[in-house]
């Protein structure tokens, strides 16, 4: 049996462990939630080092790309260093691939009428395939980096803003501690309503689900949204809040679509190639043969 594992560092309370069978092989998966301790992540890293096949690293990002320029998140390093053996993944390779072909399908589905909406993508820096994506299909797009990472109220309205802004920024917000610019822990429990004229604004609200999650309104009525790493319990908070659809760009096993980190380590270990030796053309190989969809619940 093929083992991957995400060690995150948001809540243990989102901890799932499933069985599926990929390809013929059978797939353990499992996600182990630290509480934004980010010394208690690199440990158990250390613990499973060797023991599984690949590793995911949850609530947090290793690399962060502009065009071609990558860079590295200091703390994420930190954590991906503490693997000696088994390889160690973030997701940044299927949010190039994976998101881009959801997006696509998106456009052409006439129940989301992407051209005609206008769409908030909470987070473009680490979601630059998303991020372009986007600004191809749909009518106009806002990212929310300054607005959810720096909590400063300017929404960036071009994808050419944004990758000056990438450029300019990441080599110093790399170098951050994580936890100021992304909600970890017991954070990821709370809700705390704020920026509801960017949520109002956004007929698709798009991105990471822990920022979508962070600061949404009370009402989300008619809303689209795409995002991945929601529970059962997510679901049932966004169909009380008058979602109309949620698209989760990861397929959901037993009720829970895990993030990109996991997907990507599942399909590390069934190229079995180490992730640095594997090209976009691997993943979007692998990805034709898994046959993965869009996962699409109306709600409301």
């Amino acid at each position: 049996m093929i083992k991957v594992v995400s060690v995150s560092l948001g809540s243990a309370k989102r901890d799932k462990t499933v069985t599926a069978t990929l390809l013929n092989e059978e797939v353990e998966i499992s996600r182990v939630g630290t509480n934004g301790d980010l010394k208690k992540a690199i440990q158990a890293i250390r613990d499973l080092d060797g023991k599984v096949d690949a590793i995911g690293l949850g609530g947090i990002d290793l690399f962060l790309w502009v065009g071609n320029s990558r860079f590295v998140v200091r703390d994420a390093l930190k954590m991906a260093r503490a693997a000696k053996v088994t390889p160690v993944v973030d997701g940044s390779g299927l949010k190039h691939t994976l998101e881009v072909r959801v997006v696509e399908n998106l456009a052409q589905d006439p129940r989301f009428d992407l051209k005609n909406k206008r769409a908030l993508l909470v987070s473009g820096v680490d979601r630059m395939g998303m991020a372009k994506a986007l600004a191809k299909h749909a009518k106009e797009v806002m990212y929310g980096d300054l607005v959810f990472a720096l909590k400063i109220p300017i929404g960036i309205r071009s994808y050419t803003t944004l990758k000056v802004l990438g450029y300019t920024l990441l080599p110093i917000l790399s170098k951050t501690p994580f936890q100021f610019l992304y909600p970890v822990g017991e954070k990821q429990d709370e809700i705390v309503p704020k920026h509801g004229k960017f949520y109002a604004w956004g007929d698709v609200i798009a991105g990471d689900f822990h920022f979508i999650r962070h600061h949404m309104p009370d009402r989300m009525d008619g809303k689209i949204i795409l995002t991945n790493t929601t529970t059962e319990e997510d679901v049932e908070l966004l169909r009380q809040r008058g979602v109309k659809y949620l698209v989760t760009t990861t397929p959901v096993f037993d009720g829970r679509s895990f993030g990109t980190n996991v997907l990507e380590a599942v399909i590390v270990t069934l190229l079995r190639k180490r992730p640095e030796n594997i090209r976009a053309e691997d993943y979007h190989i692998m990805l034709n043969k898994l046959d993965f969809k869009p996962s699409i619940q109306e709600l409301n």
